[in-house]
């Protein structure tokens, strides 16, 4: 079966990093694949990027919108049938990664998204290739979706943080609707977690707001009161621990401004999807 498929990067001030990752891409033998990238605002060199790679189809914004919306706009691109996932300081260490990830999307119609096996500085050692493994989710750096089971559920939903919790997000919903996520061990992606646009306080007070949001939208209202007050709580101890009390208390404070909106928009999965996701993770 050959499928179609789209290999998607959103980038932002990293032209140092993203030739490797095209390069990667590039590489896989995989037929009918295309390679999209979207320059999200960039303000270095990534312009000169583009011309070194004419096969490339890209995307250039003159602001930042982020890559959630980003994403969502090359998912929504029509004419595939996958969605490969690849951030701009990520790789792919072989030639075969992504025909390995398509045969078992084929062979298992009920999986909606293959994470692939993460690997990165402060976690390096290789794996030997071994059967699917089910999951709670994937992680944004090195997957790639069913776009069938993606329209099904939708896309990325707007969140009020810029960064973090989208995957948790869209992996419950896939779940609540009878779809799996499975990782595939051995099959690498190597992340090199560049510190470019990485900044720790931002991104910990938009993950702690985004958190909060997906509990809000996604957990049935006879356990919310519990669930909110434990994130709260789990939040609150993370934070003091690292030192970013300030940032924590700033999420929140963006969560309550959002309230009302976010709240106009749950969707709650089923108390089983919860369940299923909590036992997953602590795998």
């Amino acid at each position: 079966m050959n499928s179609s498929v789209l290999v998607g990067i959103v980038t932002y001030n990293r032209a140092d990093l993203l030739p490797k990752a095209l390069d990667s891409a590039l590489g896989q033998s995989v037929p009918n694949l295309k390679i999209a990238v979207i320059d999200d605002g960039s303000k270095d060199d990534t312009p000169k990027v583009a011309l070194q790679f004419p096969q490339v189809d890209w995307t250039h914004r003159k602001a930042s919108e982020g890559y959630m919306s980003a994403r969502n706009e090359l998912m929504a691109r029509p004419g595939f049938d996958y969605f490969v996932s690849l951030d701009d300081d990520a790789w792919f260490l072989r030639d075969d990664e992504i025909a390995v990830a398509l045969q078992h999307l084929n062979e298992n119609p009920r999986v909606a998204a293959v994470a692939f096996d993460i690997l990165a500085p402060d976690q390096s050692q290789r794996r030997e290739v071994g059967a699917a493994q089910p999951v709670a989710m994937f992680i944004g750096c090195g997957h790639v979706l069913r776009l069938s089971a993606v329209r099904e559920v939708g896309a990325y939903e707007p969140v009020p943080g810029s960064y973090g919790g989208e995957e948790k997000d869209l992996c419950l919903r896939l779940m609540d609707a009878d779809y799996s996520i499975v990782r595939l061990p051995g099959v690498h992606v190597w992340h090199d977690k560049s510190p470019v646009a990485r900044i720790i306080p931002h991104q910990h007070r938009s993950g702690v707001c985004n958190d909060l949001v997906m509990t809000l939208r996604r957990t049935p209202l006879s356990v919310l009161p519990v669930a909110l007050l434990s994130k709260v709580f789990r939040h609150l101890w993370f934070s003091w621990r690292t030192g970013l009390m300030g940032s924590c208390f700033a999420g929140f404070g963006l969560f309550i401004r959002s309230f009302s909106a976010i709240w106009s928009s749950r969707r709650p999965v089923r108390i089983e999807t919860i369940r299923a996701y909590v036992k997953l993770s602590r795998n």
